[in-house]
């Protein structure tokens, strides 16, 4: 008979505390395994995220984790506004005649814009509303139509339903929207519905204003899932929005006159505006306007850093390079909460590792006459300690395979949650992210082998299983066998 077959078959005489030592080894490693997947949830999240489409923002001076969180995640509260002229010097002479055409001005005085050479998209981006609990976010139509994201930046936001909202339709004149996927399912919001924001925050004043949802985006794992995007003029027309008349500096920049609409069009009294009277509104004049901030997309990496340097020494605004301050937040907050899960796992599975020592150990003195009959039948005492380590090994390995299937399990069921939360899916046969293991034969130059640390759970749990089966086995190996015998 083979020593794993009489380990095994110690382990069957023992079976209901044998199948609680390994269930608790199970339970072990299922929190790893999952905290090892999760772990790469979030980092696959990360990295969707930080391929925006874009490599700059642009904001009023003040925190720069403070300007990313509230434009890129919609967390936070804006700092200041920026003037719109601003962003105007960030658009070619086209696009510059077009916003002066908008807003009713014209366009003799246009020019292209001063940082207009070196940028290769300039989205506006106007915040302060919500809509129940999630931002609305002023912004124009090339918020869809130009950006990518995903980690190799390639990837279109798509629409599950409808279609992208636009600067002015003859049906909703200014008044369209854009909602998020977990917007809609969680809001309720279905096409041609048409919703009111409240302004400041969830439990501010109501608009009189409503927008008609055109489009429900298809989930992303991106922070536009939660959020509401509106056409810019029609944000600009709700009111509370519009620059005081007291505060408006004569324009620098655009050197025309400024005609002002009748004020009864620059503010409502919060009653609800019929869709007819919507759609008479003019646009709000430039002179009136500001934005939150500037999502830019330079011509060439090369131009970043200049254009970087030339926007935080001027006095308006301050530049900020958002993967940067994402992968410094992922560094200093997310990395080490999962440090902290990890060694929790760990330490869970070293707590499981000493429950099979006990139990082992406490079948000593009732196993003392079998250990001496297989003495008397002329087995060894390295044999009778290897019977005692198989037994561990049996107990740990055996464990861990079932804790390993429980743990894929329980990834596999959350994983409609994962994938609304995160838009990153994880499958039963998903595993947790490899590590290069090429350091260990010394091998260089990037061509390492990357390993799943899942994989490398099999050693630790052999090695667990011969330090929690070394002292029982030491044990056995030392037993007297006539005092045994005698018992």
């Amino acid at each position: 008979m083979s020593l794993w077959r009489i380990a095994w078959r110690s382990i069957q005489q023992r079976a209901l505390a044998s199948s609680l030592t390994a269930f608790s080894m199970a339970l072990g490693v299922m929190l790893l395994v999952s905290v090892l997947s999760i772990h790469g949830v979030i980092e696959r999240s990360f990295q969707t995220n930080a391929s925006l489409g874009y490599n700059m923002i642009l904001g009023a001076k003040g925190g720069k984790l403070q300007l990313t969180l509230n434009t890129v995640y919609y967390l936070s509260q804006p700092i200041e506004n920026l003037p719109y002229d601003f962003y105007m010097e960030f658009l070619p002479r086209e696009r510059r005649d077009q916003e002066l055409e908008n807003a009713l001005f014209p366009t003799e005085s246009s020019r292209d814009g001063k940082y207009a050479a070196f940028v290769d998209l300039a989205i506006p981006v106007c915040l302060g509303d919500y809509f129940g609990h999630f931002r609305v976010v002023g912004t124009t139509p090339e918020m869809f139509e130009h950006l990518r994201f995903g980690p190799a930046g390639d990837r279109r936001y798509e629409f599950s339903k409808g279609r992208n909202f636009r600067v002015h339709t003859p049906e909703n004149g200014f008044f369209e929207a854009v909602v998020g996927a977990t917007v809609a399912r969680e809001m309720n919001v279905k096409l041609e519905d048409r919703i009111a924001t409240t302004h400041g925050d969830p439990e501010g004043f109501g608009h009189g204003e409503h927008f008609t949802v055109v489009g429900i985006l298809a989930p992303s794992g991106t922070p536009q899932d939660r959020a509401v995007f509106v056409n810019m003029e029609g944000f600009f027309l709700m009111e509370g929005h519009a620059k005081p008349l007291d505060q408006v500096p004569l324009s620098e920049t655009l050197d025309l006159e400024l005609e002002l609409p009748p004020s009864s069009q620059l503010g409502w009294s919060g009653d609800e505006l019929t869709r007819e009277e919507q759609l008479a509104l003019d646009p709000l004049p430039l002179e009136q306007r500001e934005v939150t901030a500037i999502l830019i997309r330079t011509i060439s990496p090369i131009v970043g850093p200049g254009l970087y340097n030339e926007i935080n020494e001027g006095p308006v605004a301050q530049a900020v390079m958002p993967v940067r301050e994402i992968y410094q937040l992922f560094q200093l907050f997310v990395r080490p909460a999962q440090m902290v899960l990890l060694l929790m796992s760990a330490l869970i599975c070293i707590v499981s590792g000493v429950s099979i020592l006990v139990s082992i150990y406490n079948s000593m003195s009732e196993r003392r006459h079998e250990i001496a009959v297989m003495r008397a039948l002329g087995a060894e005492r390295q044999t009778v300690m290897t019977v005692i380590l198989c037994e561990s090994m049996i107990l740990s390995v055996g464990g861990g395979m079932i804790g390993w299937v429980l743990g894929h399990a329980l990834n596999a069921s959350i994983s409609p949650l994962v994938e609304a939360r995160t838009g990153v899916s994880i499958g039963f046969f998903d595993f947790a992210p490899g590590v290069d293991i090429s350091w260990i034969w010394g091998a260089t130059g990037g061509n390492g082998l990357e390993v799943s640390t899942e994989l490398l759970l099999i050693p630790g749990l052999l090695l667990l299983a011969v330090l929690v089966g070394f002292f029982p086995a030491l044990t056995a190996y030392r037993a007297d066998v006539a005092a045994s015998l005698g018992q």
